[in-house]
This record gives structure tokens, sequence and C-alpha cells, in this order.
């Protein structure tokens, strides 16, 4: 080979990657080497990484290394380095679901995603930390972790965000090529905002679930976050799929094409105006604005709009709680659930077995409505655009259920419960990176129709072409 890789190669989108390694630049073993050192040395000094998967990843690499002499060639995904959260099973490791009562369950096979992502060539170096039990019963400190708090790569007395905190951390960092998280409400958009990275909440069923620990069967998601918009398309394309083994599937595959898509000058964004007068600090009001005068720019017809008028978190708390505690009802039972390492949150689980039936369906009912009114809401619009969050990482130390948004200066609904609305529609929605505040990263969020990825994709993108912050690279210790 020409040379090993350099440090650049740790920030480089996943095409760029893939096409050093069909130029022999380097070979997939030398990326992959090179890769595992970052994740092993860089990963704990962010309580990123749950486990180290070097053995079988130099393995698969010697693999793609044949395959490209051979001109076997995969796609995009071929020989590039990545991590999954670590509620996703890989035969060859633990899967501790981020907390202590499952820190040695070994399962016996690979998850579907899994499967998927090593079919298109894709090298596993590590699982990564997750919030424990992705939150289930809900938690109010960062440091409900197996591994500790997810500390941010632009200010490590900050939080990375959850529960996906290790993709979160290891992607900013450079520590994979992109990583695979899952949200139920606000774990990929959340992480993907306050770590300055590209992140890509699914339709509801476009991935399946299959060997991952289920939360909320009815709201469980798993996607992408990498470098770029597109890399997460080519990423959807690779994972996404029908799938037997899931109830939940959608029995659908997603094509990435963005350039198939209407115009964005023929599309319509939906936003609210009054969603700044939410946000915290002037500085973050300022970037917020920034960002919404860029994707103007692209010349698509602005809408102001708002949501329906439902009571989007508290019908989320009533599904997740219920679904959340049912799924881990042995562990409450038999009493391993006082090994959580959150008070709040073993005291969410134990309540959520005592929602009534009744609380639980009238929250379903209303459900149907919000999707119902949701579709009429993007008959009038493409895009929804809103801050993915209102305001930067906290603190490590700050209880997570201190408001972020200021006492408000209006009556109007907005969007700031866009987060809740669209997971309980199962929309698709992409958070890009769009500027700082305080030297911290601030996230934009774009929300579609559902099986409408393309659409998000291609705005995205043109938003990317036409900014760079999602190049920018934090000061690595």
């Amino acid at each position: 080979m020409a040379k090993s890789p350099g440090n650049d190669v740790f920030f480089m989108p996943l095409t760029e990657l893939n096409q050093r390694l069909h130029s022999k630049e380097f070979s997939a073993v030398e990326l992959t080497k090179a890769y595992c050192d970052r994740l092993e040395k860089l990963g704990p000094a962010y309580n990123a990484l749950a486990h180290s998967l070097r053995k079988s990843a130099l393995s698969h690499a010697k693999d793609v290394d044949r395959e490209i002499k051979r001109g076997r060639l995969r796609g995009p995904l071929q020989g590039v380095p990545c991590g999954v959260k670590d509620l996703l099973d890989v035969a060859v490791a633990p899967c501790t679901w981020g907390a202590k009562p499952f820190a040695t369950q070994k399962p016996d096979e690979d998850a579907t995603v899994i499967k998927k992502l090593k079919n298109a060539g894709a090298i596993l170096t590590g699982k990564l930390s997750m919030v424990e039990l992705a939150g289930g019963g809900g938690y109010r400190y960062a440091a409900a972790s197996l591994q500790g708090p997810g500390l941010n790569p632009w200010d490590k007395s900050r939080w990375s965000g959850g529960s996906s905190s290790g993709p979160g951390s290891a992607v900013a960092a450079g520590l994979v090529g992109f990583a695979i998280g899952s949200e139920t409400w606000g774990s990929i958009l959340t992480p993907s905002a306050f770590c300055g990275v590209t992140g890509l909440r699914p339709t509801y069923g476009y991935v399946s679930r299959n060997g991952a620990m289920a939360l909320s069967w009815t709201m469980d998601k798993i996607g992408p976050m990498a470098r770029s918009a597109a890399d997460c398309g080519h990423i959807l394309q690779a994972i996404s799929g029908g799938d037997v083994d899931d109830p939940g599937s959608a029995g659908k595959s997603f094509f990435y094409g963005p350039q198939y898509q209407k115009p964005i000058s023929e599309m319509r964004f939906g936003f609210a105006p009054s969603d700044l007068d939410r946000v915290a600090d002037e500085e973050s009001r300022k970037v917020f604005a920034s960002a919404l005068e860029v994707l103007r720019s692209l010349g698509a017809k602005m809408v102001e709009t708002e949501l329906p008028d439902f009571p989007y978190n508290a019908v989320a708390s009533t599904i997740i709680g219920a679904e959340g505690s049912s799924v881990f009802e042995p562990l409450i039972a038999d009493g391993r659930i006082d090994q959580l390492a959150d008070q709040r949150q073993i005291a969410g689980l134990k309540a959520g077995l005592e929602i009534p039936a009744k609380d639980y369906l009238k929250a379903m009912r209303i459900r149907s409505l919000v999707q119902q009114s949701l579709a009429k809401l993007f008959s009038d619009v493409d895009v929804l655009i809103s801050p993915s969050r209102f305001s930067v990482a906290s603190g490590l130390n700050e209880p997570l259920d201190r408001s972020s948004l200021t006492s408000l200066k209006t009556h109007q609904r907005g969007l700031r419960d866009l987060g809740a609305a669209g997971n309980l529609a199962g929309l698709p929605a992409l958070s890009l990176p769009c500027g700082f505040a305080g030297g911290l990263p601030l996230g934009m969020q774009l929300v579609s129709r559902p099986w409408t990825e393309n659409s998000i994709l291609l705005i995205g993108t043109e938003f990317q072409n036409r900014t760079d912050w999602h190049k920018r690279k934090p000061a690595i210790d």
C-alpha cells in the first residue's frame, strides 16, 4: 500500500473512506487497526466504549481486502469502521444494555442490523455506551450508565446526550466512521445535536429491531449517526428492509436517491417564529435564526405553522412508561432493578407497572388522533423545521428534568413538542449541525411524512453544501 492512513481519515465521510480503500491508498486492515487504536485509546476518555471488537474487526477487514482485490465491491460502506449502541446483539460480545444487571449478558447471534452492516462490508470495531436500559422509566442525571456519563468531545464537563451517548461521543471525536443509535423519544436527535454530528431517525418500521433491546414496542426506531446527511442516506439503505422476526417491520426497503425528489424550490417548509422565543439564550437564538435563513435561501416556500393542540409529552410518557415497565417486569419483580445507577429511573420503572390499562388505551387513542392531525398538517407543508434541542448540552451534574426553555413570550404552541409528536407518529427526522453557542454545538431538525427520508436528506445535503458546521472538529485530548 502507498501509506498507512493518517489522522485526517478519522473525520472523512464514509464515501471518501471507501473511495480511498478502492484506490489502494491504504488497506481495510490498516484503516481498521488505526480506528481500533483510536477507539481503545480515546473511547474510555469519553465513557463512549462498552466493548472493543478488535479481533473480529481485523478478521473481517482481511476479508474486505480480498474482496476489493478481486473487484467484488459491495457499496460505500465496504471497509468503513463503525460502532453500534450496546443494545444491539453482537454474537462475539456481551450486550449490557448499559446496565449493571445485564453486564454479563451474551447473545447467541447477531441482530438483523448487524447482519445487514456486515453484508454491506462495514467493519464493526466496537459496541458503544448508552444510558441504562435506554432511559426506560426516566432518569435524572447523565451518570445513569454502566460506563458513566457520556462526555461531550467539545467540552468534557458537558453531557453527550442520551440515550445514544456513546454513538454521539464516538462519531464527534472521530472514533468510528459512523455509528448506529436508537430512538424512542429523542435518543438519536439529542446526542446528534449536542455533539455536532448528523443523525437520522427513520420512519417507524423501516429498520428491523430484531436482536435489539426493546423499550417501547410501538415507538422504538434504529438509525444512523454520521458525518453528513449523505452518509446517513447510504447507511439507511444498507440497514433498512422487511424482517419477519420484527412484528413492527413495515416490510419496506429504503433506496437512497435524493436526486429523484422534487426540487427544493417546489417544496414548502413549515416553521414557527415563536420557537425562537423559547430558546434559552441570545447567542443560541441567533444561531437558529441564521440556520433558518440558510434553509430559506434554498428556495422553498416558507410557511408559518404550528402543531395541533395535543398533550404530546403526556401521551408519549404514558405509552413508553407502560410498555417499558412491561418489558422489564422480570427485572422489577426479582429486585435486580435496584442495581441501576439512577434512583429516579428505579422509581419510574416501578411506577410504570401501576399505569392503568384505561390510561394506556386512552393514550393510544389520542396517539391515533395525533397521527391523523399530523397527516393533515403535511398536506400544507412538506417539511417541518425546528431546533433539535432548544439549548446546548447540559453540564454533567445538572438535573436533566430542569427545563431549558425560557419563560414563554407567546401563547403560540409553535413546534416545541415536535420531538414527542414526531416519535408518536413514527415520522422521519434529520438533525443537522447548525452552529455553536458558547463553543458548544447546536442542531436543527427536519421532519417529514413517513417514508420521505430522501426529501429531508436532499435538504440536509444542500444545507451542508452551504455551511461547514458538520465539518468542524473538536480539539481531542
